[in-house]
């Protein structure tokens, strides 16, 4: 009956046997302990472990090496390694399943170091290993990519004459392709007699850690079955490249082959959305979480909470949070980031506040938190002031920081002090083709020309081309792409036409196209024409002919800064036509409302 409950996954009824065994008289032999611990759970091992095992010992079986297996494992599942160990040493040390409990324990509890170690004093030992023992030490081989030791266990496997079976070939794929070594993983893969699911999902993990996203999709295309584990692994590889649109397009495939995602799945995929500002999706996603029971743990929600903030939906963001059973750090780092961005200081520092009362302790100040410093300071026109706690930083600036400061001379048009934070950004990344383009407006601003046309001339000989302007926005569930001037969207002639239309109404409500930021040698009607196919533009012109009655929020993503004059049309657009726009572009979030900017416009 023991052995029933144990192999059923039942060891409270196990135990609860054991215990009436006991009380009836019955002694136990050395088939009792074996049955009893190895169906053991963590659970029940943390509770009653100690205790089964002085009864090892008050029945006198504790030099019996099957019972020492099993308390080995049971030990190393409980993640008290130590005590295995301590059993571990006190055996005879002469089966190789003792060795083999020990190395998959230290896997267990992620000693990897500790199992590669045992593997040589078992082989000074000269006790000979079994296909699972090598299985257990590539798989400490691969998971701390020591290729070396790998290849050594792998000579072991001539050396010893053991048998290839297909979960060892496994082993040896994974261990070469977790060390980057692709041809001999591909070289084993090809003379295997038999693949399973997890050979090939290997190879597809191997080529997509290598960043050979295309080639790890050729292999998955070849599967000829799928789990979810190897959905998930070539979803992963596209989000790696942030090819999110890829990511997204993979999954419907995953959901017309009825595969089921998991709660890794969904991380992924609502990182994808977070990036192209697909709340639709995003919030179909949640829907599906919900309705699928799929596990929402600490990563899913904070994957949920960090997509609502960058689709600039925060009162949902903060329903989830609240919602949340469990939080870490990074939970709390994801509102008080999201709030800050999205315009809700106060909010963001109440939420600061909240996470010290909840004793969490904060990371050290990093280089982040300078640049929010640099960022507030220059709000406030304190260029000085935040130059000096650049100047000041225990650790050297970066970009986030010099580009805080950048941005804060644009607004304040201060130009001796952009020139100096430009110098420096361009110091640490001298192709960031967006310095140029600031500076260039800055100087365009301030009517320096002469500037202008040195900077231009610079650029020009240094090959920096100005990043093409791209926005996105979703509409029923597809993400739309516009770019500057765009002609390719099916709709453009409507596009276009609603633009011109929009352009007028905006003018009734007293528009005048800010040039100021527009440095081509043209003259001021070009300019506008030019102005007027900003991608921000059509993606609003496309919004208003597509997102059908009024009223419905406009979300747009921004690959760049937003410009002066779009800035403008989107404040009037929220006022004229009743919408709320909400725009992220690289620096923050602009949530337009009746007119005006949750940026203060300051951006």
């Amino acid at each position: 009956m023991i052995r029933g409950y144990s192999r059923i996954g039942c060891p409270k009824y196990a135990v609860s046997m054991y215990v009436e065994m006991l009380e009836k008289n019955l002694k136990p032999d050395h088939y009792t302990f074996p049955f009893l611990l190895k169906g053991f759970t963590r659970d029940i091992g943390l509770e009653c472990g100690t205790g089964i095992h002085s009864h090892v010992y008050k029945f006198g079986f504790d030099s019996n090496v099957f019972v020492q297996n099993a308390l080995i494992h049971m030990y190393s599942l409980c993640g008290q390694i130590d005590i295995a160990r301590g059993v571990f040493d006190l055996s005879s040390k002469t089966d190789v399943i003792t060795w083999n409990a020990m190395i998959s324990g230290y896997n267990r509890s992620k000693k990897f170091d500790e199992s590669r170690k045992l593997f040589d004093a078992m082989e000074e030992k000269r006790v000979l290993p079994t296909s699972v023992t090598l299985v257990s030490v590539l798989s400490a081989c691969s998971k701390s990519k020591d290729l070396n030791a790998g290849k050594r266990v792998h000579r072991c496997v001539k050396d010893y004459k053991i048998e290839l079976t297909l979960i060892l070939e496994n082993a040896l794929i994974d261990l070469y392709a977790a060390c980057g070594e692709m041809s001999v993983a591909l070289g084993i893969f090809d003379s295997m007699k038999k693949r399973d699911v997890i050979s090939w999902t290997t190879i597809v993990t191997g080529f997509v850690n290598s960043e050979q996203v295309d080639l790890a999709r050729w292999y998955f295309d070849q599967m000829p079955e799928r789990d979810s584990v190897s959905w998930t692994a070539m979803i992963d590889g596209y989000l790696r490249l942030n090819r999110f649109k890829d990511v997204l397009m993979l999954f419907r495939e995953m959901q017309t082959a009825k595969i089921k995602p998991d709660e890794f799945t969904m991380v992924s995929i609502l990182t994808a959305c977070a990036h192209l500002g697909a709340l639709e999706l995003g919030e179909w996603i949640k829907a599906y979480i919900d309705k699928n029971k799929i596990r929402n743990d600490i990563y899913v929600g904070n994957a949920l909470i960090d997509m609502y903030f960058k689709c600039g939906s925060v009162e949902k963001a903060v329903r989830v949070f609240n919602k949340m059973r469990g939080r870490d750090k990074f939970t709390w780092t994801a509102m008080i980031v999201g709030l800050a961005i999205n315009g809700h200081g106060k909010e963001a520092l109440d939420m600061f506040s909240q996470m010290l009362r909840a004793s969490v302790t904060p990371d050290e100040p990093n280089v982040a938190h300078y640049g929010c410093m640099v960022d507030l300071l220059g709000r406030a026109g304190q260029l000085r002031e935040a130059y000096e706690v650049i100047r000041n930083m225990p650790m050297k600036p970066n970009l986030i920081v010099w580009g805080a400061l950048l941005g804060a001379c644009r607004v304040h048009k201060d130009v001796e002090m952009a020139e100096m934070a430009a110098k420096q950004i361009l110091q640490l990344e001298p192709e960031n083709g967006a310095v140029y383009v600031l500076l260039c407006n800055l100087y365009a601003a301030c009517n320096r020309w002469d500037n202008l046309r040195e900077v231009r001339k610079m650029m020009m000989e240094r090959g920096i081309k100005k990043t093409p302007g791209c926005s996105l926005i979703e509409m029923n569930g597809v993400v739309h792409e516009f770019v500057a001037g765009d002609l390719s969207h099916p709709q453009s002639e409507e596009i276009y036409s609603k633009l011109e239309e929009m352009t007028e109404d905006l003018k009734f409500a007293g528009y005048l196209p800010d040039t100021s930021e527009v440095f081509l040698d043209i003259g001021e009607e070009e300019k506008e024409t030019a102005l007027n196919r900003h991608s921000e533009k059509l993606a609003i012109a496309f919004a208003l002919i597509s997102s059908g009655r009024p009223g419905i929020t406009i979300r747009i993503v921004k690959n760049l800064r937003m410009c002066v004059d779009c800035h403008h049309v989107a404040k009037l657009v929220s006022r004229v036509y009743d919408r709320e726009v909400i725009v992220r572009d690289r620096t923050r979030f602009h949530h337009f409302k009746h007119g005006s900017c949750s940026c203060k416009d300051y951006w």
